[in-house]
């Protein structure tokens, strides 16, 4: 019994760094994106992160798209004009605030091929990412769905 105490004891601390880890684990990986007009997933992209700290996401898979299985960013600019939106990188300079919130970076709408100032906020123990594009104080936000 009192093995089995001393046991428990120098495993919770293990344990509750291995769920801190995963909370600590931030942004990187795969997100299903949710429409916030429709509700409906749109794609999967994943989020890296670059060497000097900052995120990038990319779309990854198309799940629903009203333009067809693969569509392009006809609404673009630049080096982004008539690409297939699968494979684009989306989101980019996401600067850690800390304690699993981002600010600073940018945003790509490849349906309308627009950019948006951008910011995150891990939320439900790291399963949603809140991410929300502005211009001036105009916001508009969607809720990502970890993968």
């Amino acid at each position: 019994m009192r093995k089995t105490f001393k046991t428990l004891l120098l495993a919770l601390p293990l344990l509750a760094a291995g769920f801190a880890a995963n909370a600590n684990d931030g942004a990187v990986g795969r997100w299903k994106t949710i429409d916030d007009a429709t509700g409906k997933p749109k794609s999967i992209v994943e989020i890296t992160e670059a060497a000097n700290g900052t995120l990038t996401g990319k779309v990854v898979e198309i799940l629903h798209s009203d333009r067809g299985p693969n569509p392009v960013c006809d609404k673009c600019e630049g080096a982004n004009k008539n690409k297939p939106v699968k494979g684009m990188t989306i989101l980019w300079n996401l600067k850690s605030d800390g304690s699993g919130h981002w600010s600073g970076g940018t945003i790509l709408d490849p349906a309308k091929g627009k950019t948006y100032k951008s910011k995150a906020e891990l939320k439900d123990a790291g399963k949603k990412l809140d991410v929300s594009g502005c211009i001036a104080f105009i916001c508009r936000a969607q809720t990502w769905v970890r993968e």
